[in-house]
């Protein structure tokens, strides 16, 4: 990749490397120069730009980016698109993110032009969360670096996966000395039951005995015949592999894996065996809310995720979760009151992006027939459209209609739609957006607005869209171009909702994005879809005959 000023004869095809602003209009950096853009700079006075060119052996960023985004990500996750650079994995659906530290690390070291950023292995993750990011530094990463990092993302499966929890049965023994305190073992029981909850898991009965070897070796006899978990909660903490709940096991017949753990709270965890189920006898700590080394091991057996007597040495990297003076953690705090549930802190959640369908038209142009019922390619104008939403990233789909709305519907055919009328469909395009917009759900972050008369745009440029939204990057309004020139649809962030509600008139939302360019990314297509629109009969006759 040569880097650098480049003379505008040879800047055509270059990548911008820096934003500015050119005859009024702004360039964003990552913009690849097209021979308008060139003359455009020239007009304004330029005679060079400092901008990267690709040479041979060059990858361009997204393309290195999408690559290994789709050998990294395994099970339970999705990619999303991906845009200057950046590919994301995002959670399907709860579970345990795992994957080998030890392949990220020599993915990460191959060559500074690529990157991946994860979460912690083993931790816990929510559907629509986001897992890890594939960045690539540069506009370009060389090919061998790429195919490597490919290589070793897929060596042996995909580099991660989430393991999803899995309904669990859990047994609870509690022991007890003549000095245990009833009120003790009271409070013990909701705790572990709100725990196993949060895990999609339940507590299979908990049942109380002395605290002496032989008694506990018949409840945990009878617990690990019955349930899938053993939880023995001592009324001393266990101090040695000779004690009470180490040997208890052993009489019962099974065995102790491990004892003590490089995680505080939690350290004398003790992990053993019987009759092929997992037995743990648990620190003291457990009868706290607070998390501990005892939740990232049931966290991980609740996904099905053995936990061997390595896995639990090996935890003591971020295996410090005690309160200290110099990182003090309120975990009683509460956080402020959100204004709106979109507002409230999100932290690597994945934007929920809803598609809207404006399908409410009259077809004035097209005469007497309804554009958005002709047949194209054996289905209604109406229906390409609607199944690009179904096939994209969007969270949620609301559909407008006006002019013939039974007709429509049934064309639209979404059984996971919303659908809204809008009686005033003859006063123009606003008033459908309006209808729109109020339907969306309250926590949506943003809206990909759709045109029903654009049968060739497909769930890749919605995509690629949604890929490119990030308001607090400057990117919340994102329109794809096809060589230059704008079209539909466009993506918007929910600040904009309430100034669409106040649009008028036929135009649709065009004046929001001139009057917030400082806002808006372009998004390059590959195609011309998103400026094909059919508003006549003879458009008609030649979009099915030129497709």
């Amino acid at each position: 990749m040569r880097f650098g000023p480049t003379p505008l004869d040879q800047a055509e095809g270059a990548i911008l490397a820096h934003s500015q602003t050119v005859g009024g209009k702004r360039f964003k950096k990552g913009r690849r120069l097209s021979a308008e853009d060139v003359a455009a700079l020239r007009a304004d006075g330029r005679d060079h730009v400092v901008a990267a060119r690709l040479e041979a052996g060059d990858v361009h960023e997204d393309e290195a980016a999408a690559r290994i985004a789709r050998a990294a990500c395994g099970a339970n996750l999705k990619r999303a698109e991906a845009f200057t650079g950046r590919a994301n994995l995002i959670v399907r659906t709860a579970g345990v993110l795992v994957f080998d530290r030890a392949r990220l690390d020599a993915v990460n070291l191959i060559d500074e032009a690529v990157t991946i950023a994860a979460l912690p292995a083993y931790e816990r993750v929510q559907a629509k969360q986001m897992a890890a990011t594939i960045k690539i530094i540069p506009f370009a990463a060389p090919e061998a670096a790429v195919a490597e990092a490919e290589r070793l993302a897929a060596d042996g499966g995909p580099l991660m996966r989430v393991a999803p929890l899995v309904e669990k049965r859990v047994a609870l023994i509690q022991t007890q000395l003549a000095e245990t305190k009833p009120s003790v073992l009271d409070k013990t029981v909701p705790i572990m039951r709100q725990r196993l909850e949060s895990l999609g898991s339940r507590l299979d009965g908990e049942v109380r005995c002395p605290h002496e070897i032989q008694a506990l070796a018949g409840e945990l006899d009878a617990a690990a015949k019955r349930s899938d978990i053993v939880v023995a909660v001592g009324a001393s903490a266990i101090v040695d592999r000779g004690d009470v709940i180490p040997a208890a096991i052993e009489a019962a017949g099974g065995r102790v894996d491990h004892f003590g753990m490089p995680v505080d709270p939690g350290n004398l965890l003790l992990l053993g065996e019987l009759h092929g189920k997992p037995v743990i006898g648990a620190p003291g700590c457990v009868r706290s809310p607070k998390a501990n080394g005892f939740d990232w091991v049931l966290s991980r057996l609740c996904a099905d995720v053995t936990v061997t007597r390595e896995d639990v040495m090996r935890m003591g990297d971020g295996g410090l979760l005690k309160e200290i003076p110099s990182r003090p953690q309120p975990r009683a705090a509460e956080p402020p009151a959100a204004a709106h549930p979109a507002d409230a802190p999100q932290e690597k959640r994945a934007p929920r992006i809803v598609g809207l369908l404006l399908a409410a038209g009259q077809s004035r142009r097209m005469g007497a027939e309804n554009k958005l019922l002709a047949e194209i390619d054996g289905r209604p104008m109406a229906a390409h459209a609607a199944e690009a939403l179904r096939q994209s990233s969007v969270d949620g789909i609301v559909v407008v209609t006006g002019c013939d709305p039974e007709d429509v519907r049934a064309a639209v055919a979404l059984c996971e739609a919303d659908f809204v009328h809008n009686p005033d469909y003859a006063e123009g395009l606003s008033a459908s957006l309006k209808r729109g917009i109020a339907a969306l759900p309250d926590d949506a972050d943003g809206v990909v607005v759709c045109l029903a008369d654009m049968p060739r745009v497909d769930r890749t440029a919605i995509d690629r869209l949604i890929a490119a939204f990030d308001p607090a990057a400057g990117r919340a309004i994102c329109a794809p171009t096809y060589r230059g020139k704008r079209g539909n649809p466009v993506l918007f962030a929910r600040r904009f909702f309430a100034e669409m509600q106040d649009l008028a008139g036929d135009a649709g939302a065009k004046a929001l994005i001139g009057a917030y360019e400082d806002l808006v990314v372009e998004v390059e297509m590959g195609d011309p879809a998103v400026l094909t629109d059919i508003d006549t009969p003879e458009a008609l006759a030649r979009f099915k005959t030129e497709g």
